[in-house]
């Protein structure tokens, strides 16, 4: 029974900063790469970020590098986003998702991946 929680999100002006959490339960947190992923209205999901089991491979989409912080504590089980400078084309549901594959430059997840339920972030102008 593996499960990911998410929470963090809401409503924020541009500019402002969202902390996004994520705590996973049911599998060996430590022996997986975690990721963010989030999707628009009308949109497809899209992969916005990565890290591997030691936090020495990160990637970043295009469009939030440089904003947002991908991180893990693996004694907690938790991985984070911390997202600065938030624009409104920001605004989207986020979803965190176990057992991906992330390289330095493209984050993927499989049919084998876990996700959480989503957490909504919205930006306004």
């Amino acid at each position: 029974q593996v499960q990911l929680a998410e929470s963090g999100g809401g409503s924020v002006h541009a500019g402002g900063s969202l902390k996004l959490s994520c705590v996973v339960s049911g599998l060996p947190f430590a022996d997986y790469c975690l990721g963010w992923f989030r999707q628009a209205p009308g949109m497809e999901r899209e992969g916005i970020s990565c890290i591997n089991w030691s936090g020495d491979t990160t990637y970043y989409v295009d469009s939030v590098k440089g904003r947002f912080t991908i991180s893990r504590d693996n004694a907690e089980n938790t991985l984070y986003l911390q997202m600065n400078s938030l624009k409104p084309e920001d605004t989207a549901m986020y979803y965190c998702a176990a057992a991906v594959a992330c390289t330095s430059s493209d984050v993927r997840a499989g049919r084998n991946a876990y996700w959480g339920q989503g957490t909504q972030v919205t930006v306004s102008s």
